[in-house]
């Protein structure tokens, strides 16, 4: 079984910074893309910035500039540092890994941190 937990989430005045962090557990051959999502209620999840194996990434346009995502594939974990943030940044955080296993590839997601700004 593979599990994603995130940590790093919490409450931080607009303009400051906050660094999550998602680490993958279990047996896995190789992992694949890793990436950000956000929700907020109401709206649907919304991709924030992913990095494949090799390192290249892609970021939503409202995070570019402010948002950076980076990954230690020896520790199996994702980072997203985020400065600047704006209280439109407010909502719950969900790591996202495609990891290939014993039993083929497979979607995973974390349980979820919560990221609050303040105005």
């Amino acid at each position: 079984q593979v599990q994603l937990v995130e940590s790093g989430g919490g409450l931080v005045q607009a303009g400051g910074s906050l660094r999550l962090s998602c680490v993958a557990s279990g047996i896995i051959f190789r992992i694949n893309a890793m990436g950000w999502y956000r929700q907020v209620p109401g709206k649907e999840r919304e991709l924030v910035a992913e990095i494949t194996s090799g390192g290249s990434t892609n970021y939503a346009d409202s995070v570019k500039g402010r948002f950076t995502i980076s990954r230690d594939n020896a520790k199996n974990t994702v980072y997203l540092q985020m400065n600047s943030l704006k209280p439109e940044d407010t909502a719950v955080y969900y790591c996202n890994a495609r990891v290939l296993t014993a039993l083929g590839s497979l979607e995973v997601w974390g349980q979820g941190t919560p990221v609050t700004v303040s105005s």
